[in-house]
């Protein structure tokens, strides 16, 4: 099950990446992937969610970390060639990003029920939304605490 979901997810995206298209088009896309697995890959997500430290123990999930390592990879290129071609922000770091889209993305399995409001395509474009054009409105401000 866990094995399945990963070689597809991953399989979705590099077919992603190798579009070529630029970093955001492609960070959008593979938003949308991460997104439409909540439905047909839901019970593999869940035991990821709630067991990821405790598998990760045994050498016989190995396949677990590796997989991450190279998702964590995909991404965080994504992210780099993005800053790098000035379509994201230089002052953000490209890991973190990648940490903050992955667990928003993979948490929403503990509440998204197929059937509600919003489809899995619904909440991709408004998750894209959000990432790429902010909540906030008008001048950005920095506040300190």
């Amino acid at each position: 099950m866990l094995s399945t979901f990963l070689d597809d997810l991953i399989a979705r995206y590099r077919a992603a990446v190798d579009t070529s298209a630029d970093a955001r088009t492609v960070l959008s896309e593979m938003v949308r992937i991460g997104f439409g697995t909540l439905e047909p890959h839901r019970a593999a997500i869940t035991v990821m969610q709630n067991d990821w430290n405790y598998l990760r123990q045994f050498e016989r999930f190995n396949y677990l970390v590796k997989a991450e390592d190279e998702v964590e990879q995909i991404w965080v290129t994504q992210i780099k060639a993005g800053q790098a071609a000035g379509l994201f922000r230089s002052d953000v770091d490209p890991k973190l990003t990648y940490r903050m889209i992955r667990d928003t993305i993979w948490v929403a399995v503990r509440w998204f029920r197929p059937g509600g409001r919003l489809n899995t395509t619904g909440l991709a474009e408004h998750y894209i939304t959000v990432l790429f054009d902010g909540l906030a409105t008008g001048e950005r401000t920095t506040q300190k605490g």
